[in-house]
Parts: structure tokens; sequence; C-alpha cells
């Protein structure tokens, strides 16, 4: 929260700012996925058409963002290049701009960038940059988001505040992991996100569909902790796992020596 208050343009007490800006957990609730939006190639879509049947890393920012939209960004292609699950096949990418005056050619302009940055094949179907253009202009000095925008941010509880001396958004700063039937499952703060916690996040977010054996032994070692959005060793979670793979290996050996003694009796009984 210091960090949103220090990167943040807007000349307002901080406890203002604070009180307002932030994300409030929704885990388990669903997106709006039939709102209206419009793609980077000026298509109308809804949100639903973005998921594909996998699980989704939902960004929210604004395009014409001078500092901290971009860092959270750029935290989310370093984590996503560190990994090695694939875009459009393991999971979507959905960036959602929450200015409703932010053009299709300005997402489109974002989203060279940073495919070009994340340099992924499959990033360029994968990654969708969505706008929420206002359908009638705002009150001076309230926000112009647009309305599927609003309905996006309230889902995932994400809150900011905007500034009209300054035309700009105090916001939070964090990406959300959305299940594949649109339902908010993990949440990620900051600007820098562990690539194993985003890819385990991922793979607990598909139910297994993505990932492999080692990602489903790690989950049972691995909690995710809503309060501070990253996994954690599970202790005891790990003695279990350790003390079933003890009793699996016992009886493996047991039924071993058995088997010799047994071999070794029928050649005894044999040669005699």
């Amino acid at each position: 929260m210091l960090a949103i208050a220090s990167c943040s343009p807007v000349p307002q007490p901080i406890a203002r700012v604070l009180e307002q800006v932030g994300f409030d957990q929704r885990l388990g609730e669903r997106a709006p996925l039939d709102v209206a939006l419009r793609d980077e190639r000026g298509r109308d879509v809804k949100l639903g058409d973005c998921f594909g049947g996998k699980p989704v890393v939902l960004s929210l920012v604004y395009y014409r963002c001078p500092m901290l939209c971009t860092q959270v960004l750029n935290g989310l292609v370093h984590s996503l290049r560190a990994m090695n699950l694939e875009p459009g096949r393991d999971f979507e990418l959905v960036t959602v701009s929450i200015d409703g005056r932010d053009t299709s050619e300005i997402a489109a302009e974002k989203k060279a960038s940073y495919v070009a940055s994340y340099a992924r094949p499959g990033a360029d179907e994968a990654w969708h940059f969505l706008t929420s253009p206002l359908s009638h202009e705002p009150p001076k000095g309230t926000a112009p988001t647009g309305e599927s925008a609003a309905a996006i941010a309230r889902s995932v509880g994400f809150r900011s505040l905007y500034d009209a001396e300054t035309d700009q958004f105090a916001h939070a700063s964090g990406i959300v992991v959305l299940t594949p039937d649109g339902r908010v499952s993990k949440y990620f703060y900051g600007i820098d996100f562990s690539p194993r916690d985003l890819r385990l996040a991922l793979v607990e977010s598909s139910s297994g569909d993505v990932g492999t054996l080692i990602d489903q032994a790690l989950l049972l070692c691995y909690h995710y902790d809503p309060t501070t959005g990253r996994y954690g060793f599970a202790v005891m979670s790990a003695v279990r796992v350790l003390g079933g793979l003890t009793v699996v290996a016992l009886a493996a050996l047991v039924v071993t020596l058995v088997r010799r003694e047994r071999r070794a009796l029928r050649v005894h009984l044999e040669g005699s």
C-alpha cells in the first residue's frame, strides 16, 4: 500500500487514498462473463469469450498509466517467462482497462509491446487486451470507467480512486487468477510475482487439467495464504505426505523380503 501511495500522482491525503484503493478478497465469486467489452482489434467480445476452458490471469490497469500499471505488467511478463506453462494451451491472459476513454488502438499498441516482451509462441492469441468504452459522458469529476470494467472490478474486489485534477487513477497493484468457469481463485499483490506461486495457482485453479504430477505433489505441501497472496510450505501436510511415502516404502520392503524368503525356501525344498 505504501508503494501505491508513493507511486500514485493523486494529490490527496494518503489516508483517503489508502481507504479507497486496494483489493477486497472475493474468493469463490464469479466474474461477470457476459459483460460486453471491445478487444484490441476493435471487435465486440464478452469476457467469457477469452477463457476457452482454461484458467485466466486477469490484470486491471489503464493503458495511459504513467507508472504503476507498467510495473504490474512488466512483473507479470517476468514471471510468465520463467514458467514453462504455455499460453493458450494451459492458460489465458486478460488485461482490462479501467479507463473508458482508452481505445482499441491504444490497447493494440500495449498488446504488441507485451507480446513481444513475452516472446512465447501462442501469446498473441492467448493475451487479450480489452477496453470498456463509456456508454455516456460521465459527470464532471467522476471516474471515466466503463460499466463493464466497473462490474469486473467489483467482482474481484479491485478498488481504485480517480483524481480529476491530474486525470489519473490511483489503484491497487496485483493480478487475479480465475478458474475456467470465471470464479476468483487466487490474488497476487504488488508488482513482483513468484513464478512458482503463479504456476501452482494455475495448476490448482485448473483442477488438475494443467501441470504435471510433480505440480500436484507440490500442492500437497504448499498451501495458498489469502492474507499474503503467496504459497507457503505447509509443515503438517508435508509430514503427512512423507509419512505416507514412508509407509508405502516399508510395505514395499516387507513384500520384497517375504518374496525373497519364499523363493529361498522353495529353492531349498527343491534341492533337498
